[in-house]
């Protein structure tokens, strides 16, 4: 049987995450694999279509980057050598659940008495905030 050869360099579709992102921007997070294992930020920006959340000061990577000429002077571009947040893998993350002593928790949705969609931490069963 034939098997046509495979196609080379990227991807002609983009992969989409299909799972369910229950973690949202200002939810206080603590990493549990990779290379800032144990560390613990506040996430920033969510990308539903990767599956992967920005942690402010984690997963640094470092970009150079060149001085560009703007127009108004005061709204020069830094240069240099400049850290930024790279995304990180949403099962690499867990939230912190202030109700269960700073523990880990997973994520869960059930309805409140006025029939609001509320997440709840399953370790303490407590609403987790969504301001």
């Amino acid at each position: 049987m034939y098997t046509p050869p495979k196609k080379k360099g990227p991807r002609a579709v983009p992969v989409r995450y299909e799972g369910k992102i229950r973690l949202r921007a200002g939810d206080l997070i603590r990493v549990i694999s990779g290379k800032d294992k144990g560390k613990e930020g506040t996430i920033t920006r969510v990308l539903p279509a990767t599956g992967k959340v920005v942690v402010e000061g984690l997963n640094i990577a470092i970009k150079h980057q060149k001085p560009r000429q703007q127009a108004n002077p005061a709204a020069q571009q830094e240069s240099g050598r400049i850290e930024i947040s790279m995304p990180l893998h949403i099962s690499k993350v867990q939230l912190i659940d202030k109700d269960a002593k700073n523990a880990v928790t997973r994520i869960g949705v059930k309805l409140d008495a006025s029939g609001n969609r509320v997440r709840y931490a399953k370790k303490s069963g407590g609403v987790i905030d969504n301001g």
